[in-house]
């Protein structure tokens, strides 16, 4: 039976104390159990792979990977344009939630935050590992050089490029504001010395008051205000790395806004997945409850409803257009190589998801966990075939080459998973996974609205 709880999904009975307690304990009053010691040896293990696969790729070069002269993008760009969906997606959710007063934001907004910079950081490699010259990356940027090697701004590198560096650094100003009053409850918790002193620097003399809370709040919510457009730019410039082209399948206008709903759907589905892991992992029962996954359980049906949405578009427009080339495709896309995959993508964004109908199914953990699974499965999918379906089958049918991925592709695309676990790991061990001010102030307004 589920617990009685406010409008924000915290428990009726939870108190001040009771949630800075909750959230502060585990990383003040409690030593890691060997779980999370376990969880943490594999990720770096994994994370040690991927730095094999990397250190392999810049030794023997680009050819390790399964890339031919047709299918030139392959894993590399499909990997990019997967993990900078699941890095964009958290700073806009939590933009969006603040911005449109949603209580229940406070208990999942700060490891979205997290998971926006640890996946937008490793979406930025990718580019530079797909590069046939990665130590000439630095070209990218719009530095002044006596070479004149000024970037080329047709290039949709550079676009990648500018979007990823004004987002990442937007998205840790972002994540930092908003911790600075929970590092300095750490600060003011912490036993030892070095720990208080630690955390006494990064609060940067945050006292409390009255005065730091006006001008906190003030540019916290400005930002997100500047996030929503931010968010919806950069994601919108990746999907103009493919619309911008005269490939059949790519060039549509329904590109960008398909991009960013696709981002925000997969993130969701990862903050769906970090949340069901934190609250089993630290013990947040009474801090992520299951008002949060009905809630998010909702947005993910709805995101699975707009993607239906956007297939179909994409499929009566490649017929009602009329052209060979992308009627063929469409054909490819269903009948083809890749089919199975095909279809198994459909069925993870849009058939999967309708199960989130039924109440009991978004509240069930291991339920609304599996299908959040399913959901980025389909989404890695879906960018995967992006580029496999187009390229694959161009204009010219002697051009046309079916791709095939190497052992390294997988080992590389599996390490980079081991790389945002052991980040993940790390990161919730030194600051609150769940913002604690947030969740009090959330609490401290149920209350006085329900006096």
């Amino acid at each position: 039976m589920s617990m009685a709880t406010t409008e924000a999904g915290l428990p009726q009975d939870a108190s001040y104390a009771r949630m800075v307690g909750t959230i502060a304990d585990p990383l003040l009053r409690h030593r890691p159990g060997r779980r999370y010691w376990i969880a943490l040896l594999l990720a770096f293990l994994a994370t040690l792979g991927f730095a094999g696969c990397v250190t392999w790729l810049f030794v023997r070069g680009i050819g390790i990977y399964g890339n031919n002269t047709i299918v030139v993008w392959g894993f590399p760009i499909a990997n990019y344009v997967w993990w900078i969906g699941i890095g964009n997606a958290g700073t806009l959710i939590s933009a969006l939630l603040l911005l449109t007063r949603q209580s229940w934001r406070a208990s999942i907004n700060r490891f979205a935050e997290a998971m926006t910079l640890i996946a937008a950081s490793i979406a930025g490699l990718f580019p530079i590992l797909h590069l046939g010259r990665p130590y000439r990356a630095y070209w990218l940027a719009p530095y002044p050089n006596t070479m004149e090697l000024w970037p080329q701004w047709r290039s949709a590198l550079v676009w990648d490029f500018a979007a990823i560096a004004v987002y990442l650094l937007f998205s840790l100003f972002f994540w930092y504001l908003g911790l600075i009053p929970d590092l300095a409850t750490l600060r003011d918790r912490a036993r030892g010395r070095r720990s208080r002193l630690i955390y006494g620097v990064l609060a940067f003399g945050w006292r409390g008051s009255a005065r730091h809370w006006q001008r906190h709040d003030a540019v916290y919510k400005a930002m997100a205000a500047l996030a929503v457009p931010l968010v919806v730019s950069v994601h919108s410039v990746v999907g103009l790395d493919f619309a911008a082209s005269l490939m059949p399948g790519w060039q549509e206008t329904i590109f960008p806004p398909y991009f960013v709903v696709g981002a925000l759907f997969s993130g969701f589905a990862m903050v769906v997945t970090l949340a069901v892991l934190l609250r089993w992992g630290l013990g947040l029962q009474a801090v992520i409850t299951d008002r949060h996954f009905d809630a998010m359980g909702k947005i993910l049906l709805a995101g699975a409803i707009v993607m239906g949405l956007s297939y179909a578009t994409e499929w009566f427009m490649g017929w009602y257009a009329g052209d060979h080339a992308e009627r063929e495709l469409l054909r490819f896309e269903f009948a083809g190589p890749y089919a199975p995959l095909y279809w198994a993508m459909l069925a993870c964004n849009v058939l999967v998801p309708q199960l989130l109908w039924f109440r009991r199914l978004r509240t069930g953990l291991v339920a609304v966990f599996t299908i959040a699974i399913a959901i980025n499965i389909g989404m890695w999918l879906e960018r995967i075939l992006i580029i496999w379906n187009t390229l694959s089958h161009g204009y010219l049918p002697s051009t046309r080459r079916l791709f095939h991925p190497t052992i390294w592709d997988w080992a590389t695309l599996a390490g980079s998973f081991g790389l945002f676990a052991f980040l993940f790991l790390a990161l919730v061990r030194l600051v609150p996974a769940v913002a604690m001010h947030d969740v009090n102030k959330a609490l401290y307004d149920a209350k006085a609205g329900e006096a």
